[in-house]
């Protein structure tokens, strides 16, 4: 395990990377300071634009991997015909148009509009049953990423998909799996009705994000030795304002209906580690019972302790409902900017070092927001004031 400058040992580091299409951008930002801190991940872990990006790092050296990552949202995203003036209602005009040639004609490197709507096609495969060919996107990973360095398992890479039969969500691991490939990619980003199931061996599976957008409980099911911190880039906020129109209404719905899963999910994980480190303690002072009625499974090694970072995208007031298909290269550029920005305010609080885990917990969550870091702790409070240590943490721009 590595060294930091002050002679401590680096906790393992795991990057969770979580699906909503183009405002996957913000893990841009988010891993250029992650690196530049020196938290190289050890663990990549995606779903959907996270899958995409997760395999784009981890199918490269890290002298390479933030080259690689802004080349692919280069090549998937079109050159600015209108560079929009920063006057709000422009931004937003801007902004809807760009969404509506997304829909209109896909995006280059990605996805291209099926020249026959699966309306009146004749039926199909599930591999064509959709609006959108996701065919340029195979290309792009194979340029972009060493399948083969993906394979070796140096850096470990877990991603998330759907198994379109049995709508059970299914983790490709390329410590566990047979050989990576585009194909396990895609299948984590196969959102329907716009893209299509993407076959692995002989099952077809659909995004991730049907069944879950954050896929945090790969890392519960093998949890590593020692100090883990997990950096969780959500791209979806529980919070905001009442909406006043009916734009706001669509944002703030969709927001709600991916975020509050994430929200329930980082409890539910922290939970479940601070029940096995429970355990251990009862078990430890010999109560009979505990040994009897649990099994070994559900105990967890005393030196483990997790500490999960949870930072989440605020967007801007010119984003617009449609934003997760908003590809306009002004809006990825934003986005990276806040990413940016709220991982640095993660990395100078280092609430991981700087909180006292009490006794009877072994994982504890930290949640940035507007340039603060508070910290859970005691379970399912969400951040509240009560049982809240909070750290501040100042935002430094994307230079």
């Amino acid at each position: 395990m590595a060294k930091d400058p002050i002679g401590e040992a680096k906790p393992n580091c795991v990057l969770v990377l979580q699906g909503g299409g183009a405002l996957g951008a913000y893990h841009i930002g988010a891993y250029q300071a992650l690196s530049e801190g020196g938290f190289e991940p050890d663990w990549f872990s995606g779903i959907s634009i996270g899958a995409i990006n997760a395999a784009v790092l981890a199918g490269n050296q890290p002298a390479d991997r933030l080259a690689k990552l802004e080349a692919l949202w280069h090549a998937i995203s079109w050159p600015e015909v209108l560079v929009p003036l920063k006057q709000l209602p422009l931004e937003i005009w801007h902004n809807n148009l760009s969404n509506a040639a997304a829909l209109m004609f896909g995006q280059p490197a990605f996805f291209t509009p099926r020249p026959v709507s699966p309306f009146v096609a004749p039926p199909g495969n599930p591999s064509t049953v959709s609006f959108y060919d996701t065919a340029p996107l195979r290309e792009t990973l194979r340029d972009l990423a060493d399948f083969d360095l993906i394979n070796s398992a140096k850096v470990r890479l877990t991603l998330g998909a759907t198994d379109v039969a049995t709508g059970d969500m299914v983790f490709f691991d390329n410590t566990k799996e047979g050989p990576f490939g585009p194909e396990h990619v895609m299948a984590s980003g196969s959102l329907p009705p716009g893209f299509p199931a993407t076959k692995v061996g002989d099952r077809y599976y659909w995004d991730g994000g049907c069944v879950s957008n954050t896929p945090l409980e790969a890392i519960l099911e093998d949890q590593p030795k020692g100090h883990t911190v997990v950096f969780m880039i959500d791209l979806w906020g529980a919070a905001g304002q009442l909406p006043g129109t009916i734009n706001d209404v669509f944002w703030r719905a969709k927001q709600i209906q991916y975020a509050s899963r994430t929200w329930t999910q980082v409890d539910a994980v922290a939970s479940k580690v601070n029940l096995r480190h429970a355990v251990r303690l009862l078990r430890k002072q010999s109560i009979a019972e505990v040994d009897k009625a649990v099994p070994d499974d559900l105990y967890i090694d005393e030196t483990r302790r997790l500490d999960i970072v949870h930072i989440t995208y605020q967007p801007g007031k010119d984003q617009i409902p449609n934003s997760d298909a908003e590809f306009s290269r002004s809006s990825i550029a934003e986005r990276r900017a806040a990413g940016y920005a709220d991982m640095r305010s993660a990395l100078e609080a280092q609430p991981w070092k700087h909180v006292e885990k009490p006794a009877h917990l072994a994982a504890i969550v930290h949640r940035v927001r507007h340039g603060k870091v508070m910290t859970d702790t005691e379970p399912n409070l969400h951040g509240a004031e009560i049982g809240a240590q909070v750290t501040p943490a100042r935002k430094v721009a994307n230079e």
